[in-house]
């Protein structure tokens, strides 16, 4: 008899892109440390109280870039947080209302914040489908919605598993390739099954000349099974920057954007992405209204059920009314809060390392996990592995003891990053926005220690989004809204801070 080892297969290698520059000053603050220097140099020429002089605003203005939180960030970007936060609650651009009775023009529930310069275009793909496109006007951006049905993980072999994943990392890296591809999101929501569709199914389909015992059983049946279970949707977004996008016909974009749809279709279905079609301009805007209005998905569903739609507009998939707090946001029926990824799991994970971030959780309403991608191309990938595998050679030979042992470890893992990428391997940047909703803001210490609970079991290291928690609800919605896209200062300058 023979006994065959069973290997479990892992995963990893991601790494956060160490920063050129000195320590954790980067590379503004190291050329400013080092053209101070000069400055100082030149000053002592003079007098030593020259110098002196010349030195302190030098080190007022460049200190600060060394004092970093945990998550990375210096002490400018947590003042200019906290300054933005408090100029829109001066401005009153905290809160929101729409509708007949408000100012807004046209009396509608148009989105709020992010979304409210977004109009919605809907075309025809090479199937007749109709699909949704979102124009984001102010960034001439354009974002295509993809519903998904994914297999689940249950009984699935693990040789399935690591195909999924193998042709789940081959569709991201073929994004790169993709012109005009600014970003991808996958968003999976989870939330209470209402029993809608379930009762739809059922009790139309019961006969008249059923036996009184069989109907009591079926509709027993449809009573008692929804409070045990749950609704999962998965939502893959596309967000294209389209050349010429803002002196271009929209038919003309709809139809180049209508003859990309079958192959990343293709690839999704390959990648376990199940039964994969585009959402027409009716379901996104269903997605969106529930989210700002939980209670309403219900009627959603039900409405769908019986007359194959809604007839529901994007001017009208917005709140009544919302409210941005630092710590939580407020909308309609519905009170979120919202966290951002500081930290990827460390060392290598399994495949079903997300999985109870992923599962409905009962004493949550809804809840949204987003994964964000940024696509980069050949050309920089290449320069940034290669300079990352330069940064990781020298910290393992500058350093000494235990801190050379973890520099050795990651100069191996910049060395298999960079043979990979020769080979052909794509690379991406990726995010995490986690969303929970529950009903009222009592309930949100509730929803903190479920949350910091699931991102135990899940190895992240996660913060909450406050006084930016509108702008992250926004992100977590599958609409195609990219953080990076959305700054003033461009996303090559804050790298550099």
């Amino acid at each position: 008899m023979t006994t065959e080892a069973i290997k479990v297969r892992t995963y990893g290698n991601w790494r956060r892109p160490r920063k050129a520059g000195l320590g954790s000053f980067g590379l503004i603050g190291t050329v400013g440390i080092f053209g101070g220097l000069v400055v100082v140099l030149l000053a002592s020429l003079v007098s030593l109280q020259a110098a002196l002089v010349v030195a302190a605003p030098i080190l007022v203005l460049v200190g600060p870039l060394a004092i970093r939180t945990q998550d990375g960030r210096n002490v400018y970007n947590v003042l200019a947080l906290r300054i933005g936060w408090s100029r829109r609650r001066a401005n009153r651009q905290h809160l929101y209302v729409s509708g007949p009775l408000s100012a807004r023009p046209g009396g509608h529930f148009r989105p709020p914040g992010l979304l409210s310069r977004v109009r919605m275009l809907e075309g025809r793909d090479p199937y007749d489908r109709p699909f949704g496109v979102l124009h984001h006007r102010h960034r001439n951006l354009y974002t295509v919605v993809l519903g998904c049905e994914p297999d689940g993980g249950s009984l699935v072999d693990p040789d399935q598993v690591d195909i999924w994943v193998a042709m789940w990392g081959d569709w991201l890296a073929r994004l790169s390739h993709e012109p005009g591809l600014r970003g991808a999101s996958v968003v999976v929501e989870t939330a209470p099954d209402p029993g809608t569709r379930l009762a739809t199914e059922v009790l139309t389909r019961i006969s008249p000349d059923a036996p009184p015992a069989a109907r009591a059983v079926m509709e027993e049946v449809v009573e008692t099974y929804p409070a045990a279970s749950s609704e999962m949707n998965t939502y893959v977004t596309l967000t294209y920057g389209m050349a010429g996008g803002d002196r271009r016909d929209p038919a003309e974009i709809l139809t180049e954007l209508a003859l990309r749809l079958p192959g990343l279709l293709a690839g999704l279905v390959e990648a376990g992405g199940g039964a994969a079609e585009p959402l027409s301009a009716e379901r996104i805007a269903e997605v969106v209204r529930v989210a700002y209005d939980p209670d309403v998905a219900a009627d959603v569903l039900d409405i769908r059920a019986r007359h194959g739609g809604t007839g529901l507009r994007w001017s009208d998939a917005g709140p009544s009314a919302a409210v941005e707090t630092v710590n939580a946001y407020q909308h309609d029926s519905g009170v979120s809060r919202s966290w951002l990824l500081t930290l990827a799991p460390r060392g290598t994970v399994r495949s079903s390392v997300l999985r109870s971030l992923l599962e409905p959780s009962p004493a949550i309403r809804r809840k949204r996990v987003a994964l964000l991608y940024r696509p980069i191309d050949p050309a920089t990938s290449a320069r940034m592995v290669e300079a990352d595998r330069r940064a990781a050679q020298f910290m393992a030979t500058s350093t000494r003891g235990m801190v050379r042992a973890r520099a050795a470890s990651e100069v191996q893992a910049a060395e298999q990053t960079a043979s990979e990428e020769a080979s052909g391997a794509g690379l991406v940047e990726f995010s995490m926005v986690v969303t929970v909703t529950v009903d009222s803001v009592a309930e949100i210490a509730d929803a903190n220690v479920t949350v910091r609970n699931l991102l135990g079991s899940a190895r992240l290291g996660m913060r909450p989004a406050d006084r930016m928690q509108a702008a992250a609800f926004s992100c977590g919605l599958p609409v195609g809204i990219l953080p990076w896209e959305q700054t003033m200062i461009p996303h090559e300058l804050q790298e550099a801070l």
